[in-house]
């Protein structure tokens, strides 16, 4: 009984041998491997030939511009004022939330220039019918292209 059991025992273990060395085909990780250097490659040649920057939002008048001060916290959210410092908004009302998210984004660029100000953002409604959020003291700008009707909703209340 017991060479059995030692028998059994060496069996599974050539198992999980063969199993182990089979789990990752070779040829996958050598595919994920090659993509990983391309997108390298491609990055890197794209940054040494200083190209233009293709993908960019077209550029459209600007029909309507209104001023907005966000302030707020991870927890409570974010409340959306106008310059008098008037209520006009909340991350937490009507599907507001993309304003937690820009409001992070704008945090976060202030912070990495070292400015610490509360300074009002310029929200602009183009010709074109896309809204952007605009921070004159970064030169920070996002163009709410894409970011699907619920987001770009809360930022279009605010302009209304």
């Amino acid at each position: 009984m017991d060479t059995h059991n030692i028998q059994h025992a060496a069996s599974l273990s050539n198992q999980m041998k063969h199993r182990d060395r089979e789990m990752v085909p070779r040829a996958l990780v050598i595919g994920m491997f090659s993509l990983m250097v391309a997108a390298t490659a491609l990055v890197a040649f794209d940054s040494f030939t200083d190209r233009p920057i293709l993908a960019k939002a077209p550029d459209s008048k600007v029909l309507q511009t209104r001023m907005i001060q966000l302030e707020g916290s991870r927890s409570g959210g974010v409340l959306v004022t106008d310059t008098t410092g008037a209520k006009i908004g909340h991350s937490l009302e009507n599907k507001a939330g993309f304003i937690d998210v820009i409001w992070g984004s704008i945090l976060r660029e202030r912070t990495a220039r070292g400015i610490n100000t509360n300074d009002p953002l310029r929200l602009v409604r183009r010709e074109n019918g896309h809204f952007a959020v605009i921070d004159d003291a970064t030169s920070w700008k996002i163009e709410l292209i894409g970011y699907g009707k619920d987001n770009v909703a809360a930022f279009a209340r605010l302009i209304d």
